[in-house]
């Protein structure tokens, strides 16, 4: 059964289980970055560093967020610069560490302000050094490292496209990971992705294996734009969509939601339908 565990939101993006909580971000007119626990306490962490398209993790247990062209790094409240890159991008969005190595992905243009171009994947190293290492994302959004691969949506293209990481941080042996899009998405236990899927006229988020093998579907009432799971809670973050033509609208309006849904004992494919 599908729950809902926090209402109020404008547009729940980039969830990540930390600490036995949820964490986010919270764009639009909310510009805030949230972490709320199992039974919906929440608390507001910082104000995010722009309006949309600001994500998160941690390196060394310091949380960081993505700038517009720069890493930047909470301290003392602050948000300081932890790593430029406005060398190689100007519009960044997602964000993953793997160990010391942090990649984020820059959509490649001002969306809703720029004709679409493909965009890429950066790497930031220890040492503070960025540089590219994949080209040609048609609209990058949710990362993942399992092992020794990174897995990124390319969202645009309706498909998930895993690299292999070199010792260097490099990645090599671009490859169809599944012919499915998604948005914001997660990996579980045994290496499977949950993603997004939503038209005009539905929402859902799937389990999908390497392949595009689909084990499960989580029907839902509201389209869907990222998901995490932490403690065997599958953690969804949904708000009212219109069109790319009134996304404006939705940063302005408070119709994001975080809907839980309790994902231990998954052995065979299933679908569930949303409840209140």
């Amino acid at each position: 059964m599908v729950k809902t565990l926090m209402k109020g939101l404008v547009v729940g993006e980039s969830p990540r289980w930390h600490d036995g909580r949820l964490w986010f971000s919270n764009w639009g007119v909310a510009q805030e970055i949230v972490a709320v626990d199992p039974q919906g306490n929440s608390e507001v962490i910082a104000k995010g560093p722009k309006a949309a398209g600001f994500c998160i993790d941690w390196l060394d247990g310091n949380l960081l967020v993505t700038g517009d062209d720069k890493v930047l790094r909470l301290e003392d409240g602050e948000w300081v610069t932890h790593a430029d890159v406005s060398h190689v991008a100007g519009a960044l969005n997602e964000i993953v560490v793997d160990q010391q190595n942090i990649y984020v992905n820059d959509v490649g243009f001002r969306f809703g302000e720029e004709d679409f171009r493909p965009g890429t994947i950066v790497l930031v190293t220890p040492d503070g050094k960025a540089r590219t290492v994949a080209e040609e994302i048609m609209f990058p959004n949710g990362m993942v490292v399992h092992g020794r691969t990174l897995i990124v949506a390319e969202s645009w293209a309706g498909r998930l496209t895993a690299f292999d990481i070199e010792d260097d941080g490099s990645l090599t042996n671009r490859r169809v990971w599944a012919p499915v899009g998604g948005d914001g998405i997660c990996l579980d236990d045994e290496g499977a992705i949950w993603t997004q899927d939503f038209t005009d006229d539905a929402s859902r988020v799937l389990r999908v294996r390497e392949g595009g093998e689909i084990t499960d579907r989580v029907e839902l009432d509201a389209a869907c734009f990222a998901c995490a799971l932490g403690e065997g809670t599958l953690y969804m973050m949904v708000a009212e969509w219109q069109g790319i033509e009134r996304m404006g609208e939705m940063f302005q309006r408070h119709t994001g939601r975080v809907l839980t849904y309790d994902v231990r004992g998954l052995s065979s494919p299933r679908s569930t339908a949303a409840t209140s």
